[in-house]
């Protein structure tokens, strides 16, 4: 079973930045694949971005692609997505997710990962 524990969140303005971190418990983070997806209220749950296990390769949605980046640091079992250039449409809440496979054939799928956070908001203002 792993754990996964989302902070970082807040309410910020359009055009700052955020890091969320997702903190996982477990010995063999190293060997997961991780996802961030976001929830707005009344939407679906959509991807953001996605990290293989050694963090060289890496996945992002268009709408977040520049201006999102997705890291990890297998040491401390954390990953990471830092946010620049934040817009009002990327308020959401935002879900870490753990795939105990080195890979995955589809990243942006939800149904790839086992393991979910609880979720931290984020919210941008205009």
């Amino acid at each position: 079973q792993v754990q996964l524990v989302e902070s970082g969140g807040g309410l910020v303005q359009a055009g700052d930045s955020l890091r969320l971190s997702c903190a996982a418990s477990g010995r063999t983070f190293s060997s997961y694949f991780m996802g961030w997806f976001r929830q707005a209220p009344g939407k679906e749950r959509d991807f953001v971005a996605a990290i293989s296990w050694r963090g060289s390769n890496t996945y992002y949605s268009d709408s977040v692609k520049g201006r999102f980046t997705i890291s990890r640091d297998n040491a401390k079992s954390t990953a990471y997505l830092q946010m620049n250039s934040l817009k009002p449409e990327d308020t959401a809440v935002y879900y870490c997710a753990a795939r105990p496979r080195s890979y995955s054939n589809n990243p942006a799928g939800p149904g790839e990962y086992d393991y979910w956070g609880q979720g931290t908001q984020v919210t941008v203002s205009s």
